[in-house]
């Protein structure tokens, strides 16, 4: 046998291992796209977790609404291990906890972080567990700024700035920040913390003026958050589970529902996974300019 067609036979072996391959899983993605993690239709109760900081709200909305339609999930346990995020997304989270919270019971169990962001997306919810030593609280907002003039210098970088009005470059690195720079910011500052305020308050049902006093960015321990009412019982995530079917009337101990996982197929996952890196690179340029409000 010819080297031509020894060449041809493998060529053709590894374009048929391909075809096959890239077909099952255009399969497997058809079949198991819309399936859930159980198959059983038996009362439980849900499980949603929030980990790491908080970029981008979708998936969570996502998995709270499934199981707001679900009628055999009769409670949800929020998992949160997450030191806090951008403001936008924590408040769209704490929205859908609180609808949520409205028909079913949600109950919230914080891991070894739950704080500012964290924190704000549970205080909506029916129960807040927490271990004694979880770090929670730290209600307080940020926004942070460099200035790399000085650097700029010493490198022989110069910039031109062409804007249509004074604030347009306000917290650019390549200039300090003036008096009206900083009265703008702190105003923007101030108002988003009078909103983390009153969202706490009416999440917890405290007065304002007593949220406001622990308003300053202090963290606590799951101890000494429970001390001060920002969270109801010291516990972990079993306890939290088992509360939630107690307080759904679920007897026994309760199914644990998980929700559909979204990333199933191959196109899927590499769509998404472009989108990911291009919200990345804006959050950093929104960062770069100094232009991210966040709960930390």
């Amino acid at each position: 046998m010819s080297t031509k067609k020894i060449v041809l036979i493998v060529v053709g072996c590894l374009l048929g291992f391909a075809i096959l391959f890239g077909g099952s899983l255009l399969l497997a993605s058809l079949v198991f796209k819309h399936k859930e993690t159980g198959f059983s239709n038996a009362e439980g109760v849900g499980l949603v977790e929030v980990r790491g900081m908080i970029v981008d709200s979708r998936d969570t909305i996502r998995q709270l609404r499934y199981f707001l339609n679900k009628p055999s999930v009769k409670a949800v346990v929020l998992r949160i291990d997450s030191p806090g995020g951008v403001v936008g997304p924590s408040q769209e989270i704490y929205e859908e906890v609180r609808k949520l919270a409205a028909r079913k019971k949600v109950v919230v169990s914080m891991g070894s972080l739950a704080a500012s962001g964290g924190y704000y997306i549970a205080s909506p919810a029916t129960l807040i567990y927490a271990n004694p030593g979880t770090i929670t609280a730290s209600i307080g907002v940020l926004i942070k700024f460099s200035n790399l003039e000085g650097l700029f210098s010493k490198l022989g970088v110069s910039s031109t700035t062409v804007k249509t009005g004074s604030f347009k470059d306000a917290g650019a690195p390549d200039r300090p920040l003036s008096a009206e720079d900083r009265a703008m910011f702190q105003s923007l500052i101030d108002s988003t913390h009078q909103q983390f305020v009153k969202a706490v308050a009416e999440g917890r049902k405290l007065p304002v003026d007593e949220v406001r006093k622990l308003a300053d960015g202090r963290v606590l321990s799951g101890e000494q958050a429970k001390a001060v009412k920002l969270v109801d019982r010291l516990g972990n995530l079993p306890d939290a589970i088992e509360e939630a079917g107690r307080l759904a009337g679920i007897n026994g101990e309760p199914e644990v529902i998980l929700p559909p996982k979204k990333k199933t197929g191959l196109l899927d996952i590499l769509a998404e996974g472009a989108e990911e890196k291009f919200n990345g690179a804006l959050n950093k340029a929104a960062v770069g300019r100094g232009l991210q409000v966040t709960y930390e």
